[in-house]
């Protein structure tokens, strides 16, 4: 079905992420997969989009996030400085992006995940896009998946996934639902500039979905290269 062509990591939910060769997946998902999140006072984690436990907090994007050979994870701001996840100057920091005061907080009981441990997207469903919104700059990290997969079809094979099950490498993951989308893939990022139109684009063509969550129902490591594979 196709293979692994990259793999992503996002050590604080809602900030940019990182690109890695290999993951270790478990029942949570990627090791270290939105481990940290940004905390408003009002208790709610920065998102794209406001819930019941989210609240939308622009500029996060702005901010990428990398996590050490020692598993520290450290924030990059947009004048190049950095600090660490745990010191409460970075939160600082942050709270003067995003124009309130805020706190970093690792994840206890309660997952930081929206929907689901792990996010699929394939080259197909990208270049699909490409396609239809030319004058748009389509990365796949307006999408951010975590897993890339590079499929030789047309459209967005990903969709007929849904209610079947993967191996991905080690990795055995069962898709159970398609991507709702928000306004954060429209948000600006670094080299990336505000894309409206991408969301409309998206609700009138798909009713807002691209890409699908999956479960991780046998654990193992998932590496870039790794075929794909229907097995259920």
């Amino acid at each position: 079905m196709g293979r692994v062509a990259a793999l992503w990591r996002y050590p604080v939910k809602s900030l940019g992420g990182e690109q890695i060769d290999v993951a270790a997946c478990a029942a949570r998902g990627v090791d270290g997969d939105r481990r940290w999140a940004v905390r408003g006072r009002d208790g709610k984690l920065g998102s794209g989009k406001t819930t019941r436990r989210f609240r939308r907090m622009p500029g996060l994007l702005m901010i990428t996030a990398r996590t050490g050979a020692d598993g520290a994870v450290t924030l990059q701001f947009p004048d190049g400085s950095a600090g660490h996840a745990g010191d409460p100057a970075t939160a600082v920091r942050v709270g003067e992006a995003v124009g309130e005061p805020v706190d970093l907080v690792e994840e206890t009981d309660t997952s930081h995940y929206d929907a689901a441990p792990l996010h699929l997207l394939t080259t197909s469903s990208l270049a699909w896009l490409r396609d239809r919104r030319p004058a748009d700059r389509v990365d796949v990290r307006r999408f951010r998946p975590n897993l890339l997969i590079e499929t030789g079809s047309e459209g967005r094979p990903e969709d007929g996934w849904v209610g079947r099950r993967l191996r991905i490498g080690e990795v055995v993951v069962g898709v159970h639902r398609d991507t709702e989308r928000c306004v954060m893939v429209t948000m600006a990022q670094p080299d990336l500039p505000f894309s409206p139109a991408l969301l409309g684009d998206l609700a009138g063509t798909s009713d807002s979905r691209f890409g699908v969550y999956g479960r991780v129902e046998q654990e193992g490591a998932v590496r870039v290269g790794d075929h794909v594979t229907l097995v259920g």
